[in-house]
């Protein structure tokens, strides 16, 4: 398969893409650079603007910005309008001089007018403006497109290039099985369908921010540890020991109430448990799809998770597999959309 492409050369200097999400802030330049960093909307929306224009500041050459969004979701904002209006003007602020452009489902980019008056054109476009993207890397045939982050997964069908989602809106796209709320690091474990068994007995999980899923992945192996990240359930560092307590917090006990098997058991069954609500979506796609797909596209920091769905699903292992940061890079891939979206604006001219 032909390799992922960069953004082409720009006559007129280059675009930002920018990913604004309700728990990230991920900018991309289409060239192979990209950033991502926490930035909790709910509680910190009135300091946007100023994050952005931090985040500009780090890709001096580029001369635009693109930006598409999610944290209008926010439960800070009344309604999602509201959550679009306050981000758009936001980044109109942060970006200066700079012209800026924003993606729409429907009509690919909108000026920030535009947005404003269309408000539901552009919340949640990110997976869209990716699709879109990928499908001209994918230009033939069926591809299924996987891309699953720190809080939600897209699965997305293509065909001869086209995304061929049924859903528009988060809600209808979680109704027909394309949006899965459940991702690689920030779900709450209390939201993944229980129960666990442990010591032969059926227990749910307490009903509390204890822990996440970035803590059964750091005791899968899954992630890698990095003491410096306090973005976790209790803000202590995202390592496997503090895994462990956050894990144990669950069941409402400390780790020295449990053996270090029935912990990983825990992590193991918590695991399994996220995998077969994606099997599931992945099965509502199939049922559209029943000849499957001749490809299949994995990218976010989830990625692990769509590499266990290919292993598992049938429909999965017989399609070539194309990982986005095989071929950009990691970073990249994680901020795939910012990304998708500088290269969009440079092949649209």
């Amino acid at each position: 398969m032909t390799p992922i492409k960069t953004a082409p050369e720009a006559r007129h200097g280059w675009p930002l893409g920018l990913d604004i999400g309700g728990a990230n802030l991920k900018a991309a330049d289409g060239r192979g650079n990209a950033h991502s960093e926490p930035f909790p909307m709910w509680r910190e929306a009135d300091r946007l603007a100023g994050r952005l224009e931090a985040l500009l500041a780090r890709f001096p050459e580029t001369t635009s910005v693109v930006a598409t969004m999610t944290g209008e979701l926010a439960d800070c904002f009344a309604t999602k309008a509201e959550g679009v209006t306050a981000i758009t003007r936001a980044l109109v602020t942060a970006s200066g001089a700079r012209p800026v452009r924003l993606w729409s489902i429907r009509e690919g980019f909108v000026s920030p007018d535009h947005a404003l008056q269309h408000p539901f054109d552009v919340a949640a476009s990110n997976w869209h403006a990716l699709a879109t993207w990928v499908g001209r890397q994918v230009p033939l045939g069926r591809t299924l497109l996987i891309d699953i982050g720190t809080t939600s997964s897209d699965i997305i069908p293509l065909e001869d290039g086209q995304p061929r989602a049924i859903g528009a809106t988060d809600l209808g796209r979680q109704l027909q099985g394309e949006l899965v709320y459940t991702g690689a690091r920030r779900t709450p474990l209390c939201a993944i369908p229980g129960p666990v068994i442990l010591r032969g007995v059926p227990l749910h999980l307490a009903a509390e921010l204890f822990a996440t899923t970035l803590d059964i992945h750091l005791l899968r192996g899954d992630v890698a540890e990095d003491p410096d990240d306090r973005d976790t359930a209790n803000g202590q560092p995202a390592t496997r020991a503090g895994a462990i307590d956050r894990l144990a917090r669950t069941l409402c006990c400390d780790r020295t109430e449990l053996t270090a098997d029935e912990l990983q058991s825990l992590a193991d069954q918590l695991a399994e448990a996220q995998l077969q609500q994606l099997l599931a979506a992945v099965d509502r796609q199939a049922a559209r799809w029943p000849r499957g797909w001749e490809s299949v596209v994995l990218s976010g920091s989830g990625q692990f998770l769509g590499e266990a769905l290919c292993r598992r699903h049938p429909l999965l292992r017989t399609a070539r597999p194309l990982r986005l940061a095989d071929w950009l890079s990691p970073e990249v891939a994680e901020s795939a959309p910012a990304h998708a979206l500088a290269c969009l604006l440079l092949e649209d001219g």
